[in-house]
């Protein structure tokens, strides 16, 4: 997996360091690497959701009529956003692998997510705990 202890300023934005090695964990069938880069990714694009709650049905002859008229754009997130994302997919791992480890049977699942969170946690220049 692709780690770094180079200093944050030098590197390209997070976003692009998890899409560059989403497809590197692919190829090396590393499953918790491929499943941690996809959540956190998702979450991110989750993130940039508008939301719609306040479209309501009307009238046809007032709807938008166009190719892309009635596209919104999508939230701009800072790295920070984007860092401060990331930092709660670690957290919401490791906060469940200790649930899994106060069940019988549960010491795999509690490792998988650990190894997740480690796995991001390398994109965050922390190196990995546990």
């Amino acid at each position: 997996m692709i780690m770094t202890t180079e200093h944050p300023a030098d590197l390209p934005p997070l976003r692009d360091r998890l899409r560059t090695a989403l497809p590197v964990a692919m190829k090396a069938r590393d499953r918790s690497a491929t499943a941690a880069l996809r959540s956190a990714l998702a979450a991110i694009d989750n993130a940039e959701a508008v939301d719609a709650s306040d479209v309501t049905a009307g009238a046809i002859e007032s709807s938008a009529v166009g190719l892309g008229t009635a596209e919104r754009a999508r939230r701009v997130l800072t790295e920070a956003d984007i860092v401060s994302i990331v930092r709660a997919e670690i957290d919401d791992r490791r906060t469940a692998a200790t649930e899994y480890d106060a069940h019988s049977g549960g010491a795999d699942r509690a490792e998988t997510l650990r190894a997740e969170a480690n796995t991001l946690e390398g994109f965050l220049g922390g190196g990995a705990r546990d």
